[in-house]
Formats: C-alpha cells, sequence, structure tokens
C-alpha cells in the first residue's frame, strides 16, 4: 500500500505555471490544486511502499526548478 503525501509548494515569483506543467508531465500527482495564503501550490502524491518519502520527494519533484520551499504532510491511517 502506497502512502498518500500532501505537499504544498511556495514557487519564484512567476514561476508558478512553469513548476506547475514540469509536475503535471512528470505524472507524479494525483491531485494538483493552485493555492492562496503562504504557499502557491497544493499537491497530493502517494508515494510506492518501501520508498524512503524523503528521498522520493527531493529526487522526484524538489529538483523541478522554480520551486523555493516545500511543505510536506504525511497522512496515517488511523480510521
Amino acid at each position: 500500500m502506497s502512502t498518500p503525501v500532501f505537499i504544498q509548494l511556495r514557487c519564484r515569483p512567476g514561476q508558478t505555471y512553469a513548476v506547475a506543467e514540469a509536475i503535471v508531465l512528470r505524472e507524479i500527482h494525483s491531485e494538483l490544486y493552485s493555492t492562496s495564503g503562504d504557499y502557491d501550490l497544493l499537491l497530493k502524491l502517494y508515494i510506492p511502499e518501501g520508498e524512503d518519502v524523503g528521498r522520493w520527494i527531493n529526487d522526484h519533484l524538489l529538483d523541478i526548478p522554480g520551486i523555493d520551499r516545500s511543505l510536506t504532510t504525511m497522512t496515517f491511517r488511523a480510521f
């Protein structure tokens, strides 16, 4: 079973659309939204079972040019 993770991204000024397009082209997300507030994008993705979450995110997402900051929220099956 893969782990669902929510990631908020703050993009450099003028880079939000380019970052969103790069995410879409990589086909790593389940959902992707533009948001208001401190972060520009919110995405939901699933980390493959057995993968290190931090390493997977660094290797598959955070190398996209234009990302300034990220906030990752892990989920846990509680119900």
